[in-house]
């Protein structure tokens, strides 16, 4: 059973991840990159999955996680919507490394539409890379731990699983990451003696994605959040890291909020 207990050890030595791989999709920017470094620092080699980043931006990132962390790491382009390229890019991770122990499943995208004008085309872009892309790489990923009896998955899924977002209109997107987690809740229960299975759900993050949004949208955010601001994408690593490590090794099927406090009022 992969819940069985593990080493008894100093605390610290709990969260150090030397000697694993790691792969996280959508790892080149925004959260999935301070995940990938968050866990080259703790001692991991790292493979980073892209696909919309520039090969020259995600192969420079592994080369500087490489000589700064004294790890292994490798760009692999893939695309997480087509169960053949996603399996064979995580088949092809395991060989280079002889080994996965941990996926990161953070490949994501939004788009803000009235939900009466969604086209067929706009709803199912949103759901095959949030929904169907999540469930193609985790299980690319768990027929590997299966194999090695023993694994790790990590989604990024969202506050917007569990409220409605305003003053944006995004209904694909936060049923997608609805879906997410309840995925995350099954999958740790049907794959409880091979792998633990956890989501992390962040809150307003300053990446990119919102980059897009109008000042009055992002105005109105911080009123609603508690911590009166948003967060950076490196305030997530310690939670990756955690996820990832044995110092959450009785945790499965958990979902972590951390959100400044936006989803409690």
């Amino acid at each position: 059973m992969v819940l069985d207990k593990p080493e008894n050890k100093n605390v610290l030595k709990s969260f150090d991840l030397s000697g694993r791989v790691a792969a996280i999709t959508g790892g080149a920017r925004g959260i999935g990159l301070e995940v990938s470094k968050a866990l080259a620092e703790a001692g991991a080699n790292i493979a980073i999955i892209y696909n919309t980043s520039p090969s020259e931006t995600a192969n420079a990132l592994a080369a500087t996680l490489a000589s700064t962390n004294t790890i292994k790491a490798t760009a692999y382009r893939a695309d997480v919507s087509n169960q053949a390229s996603i399996a064979s890019t995580v088949d092809q991770i395991a060989a280079d490394f002889g080994q996965l122990d941990i996926i990161v499943v953070n490949s994501g995208i939004v788009s803000n539409v009235p939900a009466e004008e969604y086209t067929p085309e706009q709803w199912r872009e949103i759901m095959k890379v949030n929904l169907d892309g999540a469930f193609w790489t985790a299980q690319a990923a768990a027929r590997i731990f299966k194999a090695q009896g023993r694994g790790n998955v990590i989604f990024t899924a969202s506050v917007s699983a569990s409220l409605v977002n305003v003053p944006q209109r995004q209904a694909a997107y936060n049923a997608s990451k609805a879906g997410v987690v309840q995925l995350a809740k099954c999958l740790a229960v049907e794959w409880v003696d091979f792998c633990r299975v956890n989501c992390i759900s962040p809150g307003f993050i300053e990446t990119e994605i919102l980059d897009i949004h109008p000042l009055e949208w992002r105005e109105k955010w911080f009123s609603m959040i508690p911590a009166q601001r948003m967060a950076d994408a490196y305030e997530l690593k310690g939670a990756y890291v955690f996820c990832a490590s044995d110092a959450s090794s009785y945790m499965t099927g958990a979902n972590l909020v951390i959100d400044g406090g936006y989803t409690l009022p």
